[in-house]
């Protein structure tokens, strides 16, 4: 065991302390900016994979007396120095001097390595080179009261850095006090809680980052390229490795169960392509909503959200003589007010003590270091500020749709942010006379043709409300007033304007009841689910291109995917296809008779990185290339409409016809294969009997198939999971 020493910056010694004993250590002895731990190789790697405060591991080779640059010099060569580098290798030595004969760290430094390279040179006629920035060995003096401490720092670069951050603002924030800000704002109880974390003015994005791996458990320095100690010759290979390969298995199990609960604004598009490439180096892009944005005008991510507001406001050693910054502390303390009631904010500012001037009254006060610029970390606990203006009247009727919707929203709230969903149901005719569905899409607006929503472009909260029909004895006026006045509560709950809600009511027509013509607004919108992106359009045609109520399974068809072939019958906009590819598919085949929904899919397949021939698209009748095909599928997912009359097929009805088209799919289907077969025709049946004698075993998973927010409608589809017996 040996007294290893461990840096940080001043400040953060306590939060240290706890993180080296959760890392199993011992009882640290703490001083200024560092403390010692008793440790070896598995503790020295420890540290350096995961501390997120950490700035240099020391690892100790020598003490000795040395009062002047003799005995300084003496003192170096009594090591045996071929022990800690190759003669030919590199090496640079850092200094620390404190009450000592010897005065000049840099004279010191030049000493110590003179001394070593001296003792090369005498024994082989070969010396080290001196490389300051990549040296194969660091050798760290530390003298005070001329007593001499050398250390090998087996970090190498500091421990801040790393390896994702390429690009970076005016006033960078460094990593480990980025990571020292989100544990003093207990950032990890907060996401543990369901919280967000937004920062409004992100920059290079080294919070939002920090707090992603923080939140998934990914060691800090799995991203870094290179450490002090892999070129010492007492470097543990095989120990090193295992460590790593742990922390990779748990980073992975980490970011599978993490969600997309991380938003950042800035108003400055070079910060946030930084951020957006940042994030991607460290993983976390996918989890990690940036837009374009003054703090002017910031509101929080998600409608009805709590969590962490935090923040590096700009600030300096003359910040009295920028108006234009205390401006901004007043406004950001605005917003907070007005905004942001229920949630936490931790903003950094300078030691001038100017963060009065966001006008809210800190719970905590700490002093922090970035580097050698001393600074205030302020932490809040907002209130929401009681607005004098009165809100437009609304009618008892309207008042209490609009009070329901808000208590819908509060009751979905932390489980939608917990589980990352964007797209939801929050309303199905919960009461009996307003007979509609309205569903939320948290969606960006896509330009034209574009191949993607613009990154900057706002998230903002869309409607989707579909009428129901209504009973022959209600007064059709009635119907269309009771409509308008839940579009008016929906709107006024739920904050969306007008603009922003589409809407699909039923129309009087021979054969019965059918929704009216749609829309022609051309209006599309990029929606996620699960880390994967899909192009909707709530005006135009009577489905958006996402059915919500089908969540469950698509999840479980990416559980299903792995390795497999896997063919989407009736594939509409292929989102099946895209989680089946999510999933690890080996090849996707999606087939629709609609040349519409085709391209449609294309778009969803290509927008999430799946392209080339291993994703088919074909246009066809399901049945017709059922009979056609030639190929065997490991996964066949088979969606089919209650009823078509397609003039370029065949007449289908999903009752009538289900188990031909399924002894269809068994002739195509793989021995170990697996069909998910669904539809939402609520009086169905499926014939068990006749499925016996295909010979498949059919697992019945309607009920868990139906998400939480469909709760009310648990008949809403059908879904069974089919295997060879």
């Amino acid at each position: 065991m040996s007294a290893l020493f461990v840096t940080c910056a001043k400040g953060v010694e306590d939060l240290l302390r706890d993180e080296l004993l959760q890392l199993g250590l011992p009882p640290p002895r703490v001083t200024v900016a560092g403390m010692r731990v008793e440790g070896g190789l598995d503790a020295a790697y420890r540290i350096c994979l995961h501390s997120r405060l950490a700035s240099r591991v020391l690892w100790p080779l020598a003490e000795f007396e040395a009062g002047d640059a003799r005995m300084l010099h003496a003192g170096v060569q009594t090591l045996d120095w071929a022990s800690v580098l190759a003669a030919s290798g590199s090496l640079t030595v850092d200094a620390n001097l404190s009450q000592s004969g010897l005065t000049h760290s840099q004279f010191a430094a030049q000493t110590v390595k003179d001394a070593i390279v001296d003792q090369f040179r005498d024994a082989t006629g070969v010396r080290p080179s001196v490389d300051r920035e990549q040296p194969d060995a660091r050798i760290n003096l530390h003298l005070r009261r001329d007593h001499a401490t050398l250390t090998l720092d087996l970090s190498g670069a500091p421990l801040h850095q790393r390896g994702w951050r390429q690009a970076q603002g005016a006033a960078p924030l460094k990593e480990h006090l980025a990571a020292a800000v989100l544990l003093r704002a207990r950032w990890p109880e907060l996401h543990a809680q369901g919280g967000v974390l937004f920062d409004p003015l992100c920059g290079a994005g080294t919070l939002l980052i920090e707090g992603a791996l923080m939140a998934a458990g990914v060691a800090p320095g799995l991203a870094r390229a290179r450490f002090g100690f892999e070129r010492w010759p007492g470097h543990d290979a095989a120990l090193w490795q295992g460590l790593r390969e742990a922390a990779e298995v748990a980073a992975r199990a980490g970011l599978a169960a993490l969600q997309p609960v991380f938003h950042g604004r800035d108003r400055d598009p070079a910060a946030l392509a930084a951020a957006r490439a940042n994030a991607q180096r460290a993983g976390v892009a996918g989890f990690i909503q940036l837009e374009r944005g003054d703090v002017e005008h910031m509101l929080p991510p998600v409608v009805g959200s709590g969590g962490l507001l935090v923040g590096n406001p700009p600030y300096g050693e003359r910040l009295g003589e920028m108006p234009e910054v205390l401006a901004l502390y007043r406004t950001i303390g605005q917003r907070l007010r007005e905004h942001f009631g229920g949630w936490r904010a931790a903003l950094l500012f300078g030691e001038q003590g100017d963060g009065h001037q966001i006008g809210l009254k800190p719970e905590r006060s700490q002093r922090l270091y970035n580097g050698a610029l001393a600074c205030t970390l302020l932490q809040f606990q907002v209130h929401a500020e009681r607005m004098q203006r009165a809100p437009a009247p609304l009618s008892e009727a309207v008042q209490m749709l609009a009070n329901r919707l808000h208590k819908r929203a509060q009751h979905l709230r932390k489980r939608l942010q917990r589980e990352g969903i964007d797209c939801y149901r929050i309303y199905d005719a919960d009461l009996p006379e307003y007979a509609a569905a309205i569903d939320v899409y948290r969606a960006r607006a896509i330009d034209g043709d574009a191949a993607a929503a613009d990154p900057e472009a706002p998230l903002q909260c869309w409607l989707h409300v579909q009428e129901y029909q209504a009973p022959p004895s209600i007064d059709p006026g009635l119907a269309a007033r009771r409509l308008q006045e839940l579009l008016h509560a929906a709107s006024h709950a739920l904050e969306v304007p007008r603009a922003r809600i589409a809407l699909k009511t039923r129309a009087r027509g021979h054969g019965g009841s059918r929704y009216g013509r749609m829309d022609a607004r051309a209006q599309w919108l990029q929606v996620q689910e699960a880390g994967l992106f899909f192009r909707v359009n709530l005006f135009d045609y009577l489905d958006t291109g996402l059915f919500l109520d089908h969540r469950n399974v698509r999840a479980r068809l990416r559980e299903l995917a792995a390795g497999r072939q896997v063919l989407n019958l009736f594939a509409y906009t292929g989102t099946g296809s895209v989680f089946a590819a999510a999933g690890g598919a080996a090849a996707t085949t999606s087939v629709d008779l609609s040349a519409t929904y085709l391209e449609w899919t294309g778009w969803n397949l290509l927008r999430n990185g799946f392209r080339g021939s291993a994703h088919r698209l074909v246009q066809a009748d399901a049945r017709s290339f059922l009979g056609a095909d030639t190929r065997r599928y490991g996964l066949i997912y088979v969606d089919p409409p209650t009823f078509s009359n397609s003039k370029r097929a065949d007449d289908f009805d999903v009752q009538r016809d289900h188990l031909a088209l399924l002894r269809d799919c068994v002739a195509r289907l793989d021995r170990d294969g697996v069909i998910v077969f669904s539809n939402n025709f609520r009086r169905f049946k499926l014939d068990r009997n006749g499925l016996a004698a295909l010979g498949l075993q059919v697992e019945d998973w309607s009920r868990p198939s139906v998400p939480f927010d469909f709760e009310r409608r648990a008949n809403i589809h059908g879904c069974w999971l089919m295997r060879q017996t």
